[in-house]
């Protein structure tokens, strides 16, 4: 089985290197993302594995398609970047939907507690052995409200590690968990209460830029956010503005809505062409890592081994393990319950 990645970095050659092997998979590595520019690199293979940056819309899919390569493997979770609606009934999609949710929330409260306590400050102020503590005065997270957007398996992680900090956790989902170590409440009371927001949910039509203009004013004044699932969750112009107003406090950022052509780069040295991001950068509140969140030894690794079996079931054992659901148009008669192949 040959398979063509994309976007393909150090740590992912080393991760997918250990596992093919046991797969019987010959991965070929491309630095490059996958766009209409380089699908012709895909030429016989049997399946492309691409990550959140990569594009993958409807000339795309159609050039794989006619290649007659007929899997897509996302080696993430999200699946934004792929035209469904093009992949319908032509290539089949498959993800890992969950690698390592401890790894997500984990960078979350990272973030968080950097910011609250400016230890990245302290960091580089001690670096020029300055130890003066001007300006670093923080504040407890026990007894602080955390508003969670999105309760699936990451929110519901965070959750709990905010329950460990004594924090008090309300949360907002579509879809309520049973499990959920807090309590339900709808997104203006949620926006409302909370000293700080963290966001957990896909990036769908309904979620995209959650947070605007309107919902930001919605927040109480000094709010912190933190955004460690997709970038576009956020208007990052309305961010900035509402930032400038002092009503938004500080933000945590792993993720942003126009990373694609600039996290997993280095442009150290260049002038960065990207406006809103370098006055997001230049803030003093404001913590950016570029989709750092995941980077685990043992996120590597689940991802390496899931993306590896859904290649290997799709392609010798007819099993379509971990597919996108497609949303057809008659969904209430689907017969595949997310356990059967779509078409």
């Amino acid at each position: 089985m040959k398979v063509t990645v994309y976007s393909a970095k150090k740590y992912d050659i080393e991760s997918f290197s250990k596992v093919q092997d046991n797969y019987g998979i010959e991965y070929k590595f491309y630095d490059v993302p996958l766009s209409l520019d380089t699908v012709a690199l895909a030429q016989g293979s049997d399946a492309v594995c691409i990550f959140v940056n990569d594009k993958c819309d409807k000339p795309v899919v159609d050039a794989l398609y006619d290649m007659g390569i007929r899997l897509i493997a996302l080696r993430c979770a999200g699946f934004n970047n792929v035209d469904l609606d093009a992949a319908y009934k032509k290539i089949h999609v498959v993800r890992v939907p969950a690698y390592s949710p401890y790894a997500v929330a984990e960078h979350a409260m990272a973030l968080l507690l950097t910011s609250v306590r400016r230890i990245h400050k302290a960091y580089i102020r001690t670096r020029d052995y300055n130890f003066s503590l001007k300006g670093l005065t923080g504040f407890d997270l026990h007894g602080k409200t955390v508003g969670i957007i999105g309760t699936g398996k990451i929110g519901k992680i965070f959750a709990n590690i905010c329950k460990g900090f004594g924090m008090e956790i309300i949360g907002y989902d579509k879809f309520p968990a049973p499990d959920f170590p807090g309590e339900y409440v709808e997104l203006n009371e949620l926006l409302a209460r909370s000293d700080i927001i963290s966001l957990h949910c896909p990036l769908t039509d309904d979620t995209y830029h959650l947070m605007n203009k309107d919902t930001l004013k919605e927040t109480k004044k000094g709010v912190i956010i933190v955004n460690t699932s997709r970038g576009a969750l956020i208007d990052a112009e309305a961010l900035v503005d509402s930032l400038k107003a002092r009503q938004v406090g500080a933000v945590c950022l792993d993720v942003y809505e126009e990373e694609s052509n600039l996290f997993f780069h280095d442009y150290s040295g260049h002038i960065l062409n990207d406006d809103v991001l370098a006055r997001l950068i230049s803030m003093p509140n404001v913590i950016v890592t570029s989709h750092q969140a995941f980077l685990t030894n043992e996120a590597l690794a689940n991802i390496a081994d899931t993306t590896s079996q859904n290649i290997v079931g799709f392609i010798k054992e007819g099993k379509f393990l971990n597919e996108v659901c497609y949303h057809c148009p008659k969904m209430n008669e689907c017969k595949k319950k997310r356990e059967g192949r779509c078409f």
